[in-house]
Parts: structure tokens; sequence; C-alpha cells
């Protein structure tokens, strides 16, 4: 007799969820604890090597696998970002240099991970189909990625690519889309629904929702947040971050954009901004204010609509915040985290409310990182957070960032809180990469008179099957290991060399994977279940390796019932 596929699902996914709890119970060795003042009970521990973009070669380095020993892990990109997706593959993209600092642009760099971090490999380039030749295209400039929390009709969690038009430059955002894993793109030239923009953000929301802010610099630099609700193909509906009660003071040039975050489990979006805190200071300062108020949008109808709330308003107004940039993630129990920095510390603020009431802020850097820029962090279980940050043991409390002396060692900074909804709590912090630039580091974008190899951001992404991190940054110091050797034009012709460290010539994009001590994924019961999408493959599937049925329960049912009793909830018996 035949089994109806239905009864095979439902069959299947019963003994998914006991099986979990089975392992809850039979390998309680295996949950990762916090020690008792909030930091890591085994310090952090990483590894690096450099990804493969080099345009100076036939095919862009597309294919190639990284790290390996044959010296052709080699690139030219900077100013990453990183996601990971739910089965525990991560994506990367970074923009080649040439199209942000001179020289002919080359587009956006793509790459992925399926064994969490350890490899990477160089994907087909994002919008080079907008040109017809790899390695040319006329976007690329401050990129970044989004990955599908739920799978697509053809078992692929979708992967987008976002970038600025350069040719003419910010002309609209770009927004490419693979729906295969990243073997294929395509490409849409008119992400942003109000042309003229700048600083583009992208998160994913289903299994097919994208949204994209940015600051719209021809309608008073407004942040608008314009979503596709097809994939990328199209994008129809926009929404102005500012609400009608603040954007008479928020709008014009005194804000600096953040990131942009979609809660998959409660679909708010969230977009964290810098700006003044009232339409009086504004009256006082006009077009020169400081941006000492840390700021965040909250729409709770899908991007439609926003509420601002300020999250920390510092009553020093000669401080600014976004230093570079403002950023805000959400952890699986639905805390939403904000990290910034006052061009000297990190702080960071967290909200239990849906970013309706906030408390903080609290410092996170220590120690040898007497000076912290450039922050990101992501969350994992409740409380959970990791946090990176370029930072160095220099600090004279005169001089800014861009004027600091060659004696300044910058490096890659990652701080570890299984406990940060705990004020007071601790961090663990290690530095995860050796030194990546020497002396100033310009934080005034294309104005930049100073230093700027070191460009505007970079990232970090926690796995959701183990939780370890995965680390994208830029560095720009000639190394010529086999794990980071120096870019060639070709076999006799060097690009980066020992002369030439320290500068555009030698600036490339690395990986840090954390190889040992905690995730930010504390396994529990609930956590199991909540997660991510149950996921079933096998005889139901027809021989196809995707997923039939997803079951996500609330954590209410995970965490106030036996395995049992979700069982019989989930699945209606």
């Amino acid at each position: 007799m035949k089994i109806p596929n239905t009864l095979r699902i439902a069959k299947t996914t019963l003994l998914s969820i006991l099986s979990l709890a089975g392992l809850m119970f039979l390998a309680p060795g295996a949950i990762q604890s916090a020690s008792a003042d909030g930091g890591s009970a085994k310090t952090p521990t990483f590894s690096n090597y450099e990804l493969a973009g080099n345009p100076f070669t036939t095919g862009a380095s597309v294919g190639t696998t990284c790290p390996n020993s044959l010296r052709t892990c080699m690139n030219t990109e900077g100013e990453p970002s990183i996601r990971a997706a739910p089965d525990g593959s991560f994506y990367g993209s970074s923009e080649n240099v040439f199209c942000v600092i001179g020289g002919q642009c080359g587009g956006t760099f793509a790459y992925k991970s399926t064994d969490g971090g350890q490899h990477f490999t160089t994907l087909p380039l994002p919008n080079s189909a907008s040109s017809g030749r790899v390695g040319f295209s006329p976007a690329g400039g401050d990129t970044d990625i989004a990955v599908a929390p739920v799978r697509n009709l053809n078992g692929f969690f979708n992967v987008y690519v976002a970038s600025l038009a350069t040719s003419p430059p910010l002309a609209n955002v770009y927004v490419s889309t693979s729906k295969d894993g990243g073997g294929s793109w395509l490409l849409n030239p008119t992400g942003a629904s109000i042309p003229v923009d700048d600083r583009e953000w992208i998160a994913a929301d289903g299994a097919d929702k994208v949204c994209v802010s940015y600051h719209a610099i021809s309608a008073t630099n407004d942040i608008f947040v314009t979503c596709s609700l097809d994939g990328g193909t199209t994008f129809t509906q926009t929404g102005n971050a500012f609400d009608p009660a603040h954007v008479a003071f928020l709008a014009g040039f005194n804000n600096i954009i953040g990131n942009l975050a979609i809660d998959p489990r409660n679909h708010a979006v969230y977009q964290v901004f810098s700006s003044v805190a009232s339409a009086a200071e504004l009256a006082q300062c006009t077009i020169f204010c400081h941006v000492h108020t840390v700021w965040i949008a909250v729409s709770t109808d899908g991007g439609l609509t926003f509420t601002d709330t300020i999250v920390y308003n510092n009553p020093n107004t000669n401080l600014d915040y976004g230093h570079q940039f403002i950023n805000v993630s959400v952890d699986i129990a639905g805390n939403v985290y904000v990290v910034y920095s006052d061009n000297h510390n990190i702080f960071y603020s967290f909200s239990k409310t849906l970013g309706q009431t906030w408390s903080g802020p609290f410092q996170i850097n220590k120690g040898q990182s007497k000076t912290a820029i450039f922050p990101w962090s992501s969350a994992g279980s409740g409380g959970a957070l990791d946090v990176v940050w370029y930072g160095t043991n220099f600090f004279d409390g005169v001089n800014p960032p861009d004027n600091y002396p060659m004696t300044a060692a910058w490096k890659v900074y990652f701080s570890q809180n299984l406990k940060a909804t705990t004020p007071g709590s601790t961090w663990s912090q290690v530095a995860a990469s050796g030194i990546i630039h020497y002396g100033g580091v310009c934080e005034s974008g294309v104005t930049c008179t100073g230093n700027r190899d070191l460009l505007d951001d970079f990232g970090v992404a926690t796995s959701p099957t183990t939780g370890l991190a995965a680390i994208i940054y830029t560095s720009d110091q000639f190394v010529d290991s086999t794990a980071e050797p120096a870019t060639r034009r070709s076999s006799t012709s060097p690009f980066c060399t020992r002369d030439t460290t320290n500068d555009i010539d030698c600036e490339h994009t690395n990986i840090a994977v954390q190889t040992g001590g905690p995730g930010v994924i504390i396994t529990t019961t609930a956590t199991m279940l909540a997660v991510a999408p149950t996921t079933l493959s096998g005889p139901v599937l027809a021989g196809r390796d995707s997923f039939a049925v997803t079951v996500m329960p609330t954590l209410s049912d995970t965490t106030t019932r036996s395995p049992a009793t979700i069982a019989t909830r989930i699945l209606g018996t």
C-alpha cells in the first residue's frame, strides 16, 4: 500500500521533533554555556586567509576555492559583507576597489562557503551580466549582501547582492539575485524607487521578499526602504524611515544611515541611523549639526510605515555616532541590538520590546583596543551577541583616526557576550587577525583626503548550525604567504609588493574563521526547534534535494510544552 505523501511528511516531522528532543536529553554535554560574568568560558580562536578575485586573470578567479596551496587566492577587493544561510552556508561579497578609487570599475565579487567558513569559493560575479563580460560592470560600490531565511520553490535560499551604480555615479541601486545558491544571477539595475542614491543596505524576509534602504539624495537625503515581493525582479513598495512626527528635522543632510535588518520570525523591519535629537537643536546648528543621537526606525507592517525611536541621546552635542556605521541585529528571541562608535569606543544598547524601549549604552571594547571603529554585529540565541570592529592600541585624546600616526597598528577585533541582555555583563575580546593597516583611517567616504584603504565597513556572520563566526575584512598589508599571497597582474608582473604595502595596491579581502571557543547558538530544546525551519528531505520529495514542509513553532510552544505536546500541536493530531 502506498502511503500518502502528507502522512509521510507528518510522520517524518514528528520523528524529527522527537529526535531533536532526544538529542537534548541524551547529550547535555553538547550544550554551550556562558561563564558567570557573561564572558566566554574559552577564548575564541581564528584562522585567516585571503579570498580569490583577481581581475587581472582570465575569468577573474571564478571557481577558485580558498585557501589552497597553489597561491591563486589573490584579490583586489575591499569593503566586504557577509551573511549566513539557515543551512550553515556563508555568502560574502566585496567590491573591486577600482570601482571606488580610480581606474576601471570591476564590479562586485561574491563568495560561498559550505563548510562553516573553512573554505570559500569565488562565485560568478553578481553584476557583471550588465556589461557583457566578466570583471567589468557599471556598478559595484558599497556592496551589501542578504540571504533569504526560507527556501524558494527550487529548494534554495535566495541570495541578494546590492551595490551602487558607478556609471553614472549613484544613479540607482543594483540588486542581483541568485535563486540557485550563487550559480547564476539575475540583475535589476533599479532597486531603488527614488533615483540618485547613496549607501544602500539590503535585508531579506521569507522566500522571496527583499528590501533595500538608502539615502535618497534627490529627496532631501531621506532614508527610504524599498521592497520587492518577487525575489528582486521588481521593487514596488517604498516607505520613508522618517515618520511624520520627525521627518522635518531628521531629513536633510544631518543624518548618517546605518544598516537594515528584518526579524524573520515576526517580520519587523529595523533601520538604524544617527542624527540630532530634536527640531529645536536643528534650528541652532542648521546643516552643521553633530549626529550625537542614535535612532531606530521600526516597521511592523512590512516596511510600509515606520515609527522612529531614540536608542540613545548623548547630551554631548559635539560628539558624533556613525563611525562607521551604526549597526542593528536581532537574536532568535527577538531581542534587538544596536552597536555604535563615537570614534573612540564602541557601545551597544538592547531592546526586549521590539525597539520601543532601550537599555544602554554599555561599552564593549577594552584593553589593547583603545580606539574602536567600524562595528558590526551578529546575534544568535536569546542574549548571545558577537561584535567585530577595527581597533588599535593608539589613542591620544586629540586626533581623530584620520590623523593617527604610522605607529597606530590596526587589527580586526572580535568580542562575544552570551548574556548581552544583562546590563553590565562582561565581553570577551580577542584580536581575530594580524595587523591589517598602519596609520590614519579616513571615515569621510569619497571626500577623504587621508588614507581610505580600509574603506567604510566590513562584517561578521554566525553559522546557525554551529554558532561559530566568520569575519570578512579588508587588509592593505603585503604578506605574501601561501594563505595570503600578494596579488599579481601576471606570473611576472607584481601588483602588491613590499614597497607598496599599506597602500591601495595591496588592498584585498580576507576571511577570519572561528576555529575554537564558544558559539552564540546555545543549544537547548527551544533553540533546536525555533532557530530555523525544520527541513525534510528523502523519499517524500521524489528525489528533489529540497524541503517539502516547514515547521516553525513559536518560542512559547517550545519552552512551555513537552516534545510530545509540541508535535501534537504542530501536526494538528
